[in-house]
């Protein structure tokens, strides 16, 4: 996914980790990791799966929920956890795939480091991968083919775009994807088993396959029309767009020098900021306060690395691109309506910071 931390920010190695860098390099057999605590083997595996970038993932779900126009269901649950799943699956696989180069380029990282094996974060991507996919499935078939094309950008991300000019379009693409799932989801899943609506109403309309709403046996509470389909379109186009712009910037925190990048990245927050706080909905101030978080967090540190593009304060930029993701899902929840999911949303923005300052959340 988006790059760890370059060289010049990245926190020294524990002396047990540097003993074993070369280990991991993926040129040889596998290293040993030494022995470790419990605790340090927890932080370990927090730093590989950016657990303080966590954080900006379940408001995909909630924001695409939102624009439907229902409360979020049974189906949203299994949208952000089968995301939170994904998420942590393509950060696993973009280490594993990243083995050689951080050897080289970070070789404090967990992989590169011998504190996780290569084998032991493959095999961790994998069966993350294959729990969001099941958990997606608990929502609906229609919720599982859009993690299906969820888990094929990420993986062709990591394993194969991620250097080349199509990686910004594929991260965004994802974090579209992401919000599509969670609008899909909440459409899709039924609020109780077919037996259980039989048996709670024995009418034809209850059957499945008939009669509307839950009778479809796709939706939580109003059937998938293509309007309600095209209403999650905008929110996940706005954040796709941010992600492009976030995405084009950290290709540039290794060694910096780009003054364009973030100037443009800087140019998107400010309009799409001002778009979203144009609300004509009900949701009285909501609307407008989180898109003044939004471009707060994220416009600042967009601005020094345009005036100063060093890789300290572009990785600064990347930061807080990611972590401005928070109130910009909370302003698409709130355009759409949904100002108790707007709220909710920007209450994981101070988790976010603090976890932040113990984990890289790139």
């Amino acid at each position: 996914m988006i790059r760890s931390a370059p060289p010049g920010l990245a926190p020294p190695a524990p002396a047990d980790a540097r003993e074993s860098t070369a280990a991991g390099n993926g040129r040889g057999p596998v290293g040993t990791a030494p022995r470790r605590g419990s605790r340090a083997r927890l932080r370990d595996w927090a730093e590989l799966l950016r657990v303080s970038a966590l954080f900006t993932v379940p408001g995909d779900a909630l924001a695409g929920a939102a624009a439907t126009g229902l409360r979020p269901n049974r189906g949203t649950a299994y949208a952000a956890c089968a995301s939170l799943l994904l998420y942590q699956a393509g950060m696993a696989l973009n280490d594993w795939a990243d083995r050689d180069e951080d050897a080289l380029d970070r070789p404090h990282r967990p992989v590169p480091s011998g504190r996780i094996s290569p084998t032991a974060a493959l095999a961790a991507a994998g069966l993350l991968t294959a729990a969001g996919l099941t958990s997606a499935a608990r929502a609906g078939r229609p919720a599982l083919a859009v993690a299906t094309v969820l888990t094929a950008t990420v993986w062709a991300y990591d394993l194969r775009l991620k250097h080349t000019p199509a990686a910004p379009a594929a991260m965004a693409a994802a974090r579209a994807l992401d919000l599509l799932l969670g609008a899909t989801a909440t459409l899709s899943a039924p609020t109780m088993p077919p037996t259980a609506r039989r048996a709670a109403d024995p009418s034809p309309s209850a059957m499945p396959g008939r009669g509307r709403g839950h009778g479809t046996g796709r939706s939580g509470g109003a059937p998938a029309t293509p309007g309600t389909a095209l209403r999650a379109a905008a929110p996940a186009a706005a954040l796709a767009a941010h992600t492009y712009a976030v995405t084009a910037v950290s290709r540039h925190e290794a060694h910096g020098g780009s003054t364009l990048t973030p100037l443009a990245a800087l140019g998107l927050t400010t309009t799409l900021g001002l778009l979203l706080s144009r609300t004509r909905t009900t949701a009285g101030p909501v609307p407008a306060l989180s898109a003044a978080a939004y471009v707060r967090t994220a416009a600042g540190p967009f601005l020094h690395a345009a005036l100063n593009p060093s890789p300290p304060l572009t990785q600064r930029a990347v930061g807080g691109g990611i972590r401005a993701m928070i109130p910009l899902q909370a302003a698409l929840a709130a355009r759409s309506g949904a100002t108790g999911t707007a709220l909710a949303v920007l209450g994981l923005a101070p988790a976010a910071r603090a976890f932040a300052r113990k984990v890289s959340p790139t």
